[in-house]
């Protein structure tokens, strides 16, 4: 027997709501072995980000990687964790709360936005109840992957499909599924490096880092290599870059497979090894700071390049809470959403109407 949800109490003197729901990554809860262990578990157990035969992948998960890793990467979690908690959290609901605060602004005090993570909490499930709980009959799922990939996106959207499959009442849906070519999120990403250059300077190169995924998986036909360099090459345009002013790389590569080229720490030690004595780095396809950019572009890769003979590496924060892209955020959800917007909000006589009739027809409330 499938297991259901329990469906909230219907108020028949409700107005419906209509649901934004933004979905990270995730996080583990706190900078310790014992929390990433559960966290890396549950993110490495996704046959989406792994694509290993599952009783070949379980021995190696469980027989080496959670018996290793997670003291490892607490380390580095601890070396950006804030007072607040993680960056990547901290940065998501950050986010959510100022969506919420340009609809709130406009008056549409009928749309609700909230966040979750794939792996990790608050769970894509947890988000879910709550908007039933808020009455949101129609929910729109932005995963906040600028670039579409099967690992990413696509898993967001397995999450989704999970829930739906244990609940008995469906809301009506609608799925973002990339925005990386999208014109508000390419103009805050290009004022994002040109507010960098007016306070620090230009470098001699800019690196556009973007997470790595196996090669193989571009030649099975997801599209994440290309919509990436599509950024790339809207982001050089418009800052007017020659092809020799900037790089495309791929960074956060796990395993011995070949992944997307060129990695990025091989590519910036090359840099300073031929005389290049400063870059600038931004990562497009974070739309928040987390462990991957904090600790790994932002400490490793600087001391790498410094390393091999380089002078200064300037990390570009990611758009986190620029107010250009929520303002990007918010428009990308109300193209999106067009008609539900456009659909008047009942007024307290016509609710009053509605629930006089429910109870005529025999409904308790």
């Amino acid at each position: 027997m499938p297991r259901f949800l329990p469906e909230p109490k219907h108020d028949h003197q409700a107005a419906p709501n209509i649901g934004i729901l933004l979905i990270n990554l995730g996080t583990p809860a706190a900078a310790t072995a014992q929390a990433v262990r559960p966290y890396l578990k549950q993110f490495l157990s996704d046959p989406r980000v792994v694509e290993i035969p599952r009783a070949l992948w379980w021995l190696i998960l469980n027989g080496f990687i959670l018996n290793t890793r997670p003291k490892a990467s607490a380390k580095k979690y601890a070396m950006v964790w804030t007072s607040e908690g993680s960056p990547l959290r901290v940065h998501t609901e950050k986010q959510a709360k100022l969506v919420q605060g340009y609809f709130a602004h406009a008056g549409q005090n009928n749309v609700m936005v909230d966040f979750a993570m794939r792996y990790g909490a608050p769970s894509v499930e947890a988000a879910l109840t709550r908007f039933k709980e808020r009455g949101c009959n129609r929910i729109l799922v932005l995963p906040l992957y600028p670039q579409y990939a099967a690992s990413t996106t696509a898993s967001a959207f397995d999450a989704l499909a999970d829930c739906l499959k244990h609940m008995r009442n469906l809301p009506e849906l609608r799925l973002v599924r990339s925005f990386h070519d999208d014109p508000g999120y390419i103009r805050s990403l290009v004022a994002s490096v040109q507010a960098h250059w007016q306070v620090n300077g230009r470098a001699e190169r800019l690196v556009m880092s973007f997470h790595g995924v196996p090669r193989f998986t571009l030649d099975k036909g997801d599209p994440y290599f290309c919509e990436c360099q599509k950024t790339a090459r809207l982001v050089a345009e418009h800052l007017g870059l020659k092809a020799e002013q900037y790089v495309v790389t791929f960074q956060s590569r796990f395993g011995k497979a070949e992944w997307l080229k060129p990695y990025t720490q091989p590519t910036l030690e090359k840099m300073a090894q031929d005389g290049v004595k400063s870059v600038d780095v931004m990562c497009p396809g974070f739309v928040a700071d987390c462990l991957e950019t904090l600790e790994e572009i932002a400490i490793e890769c600087r001391t790498a390049f410094i390393a091999q003979g380089g002078k200064a590496l300037n990390y570009i924060p990611c758009l986190n809470e620029r107010h250009d892209f929520i303002e990007a955020l918010v428009a990308l959800c109300r193209r999106h959403m067009q008609d539900w917007l456009m659909q008047p909000v009942p007024s307290a006589a016509a609710v009053q109407a509605s629930a006089v009739r429910a109870k005529t027809s025999g409904a308790k409330t």
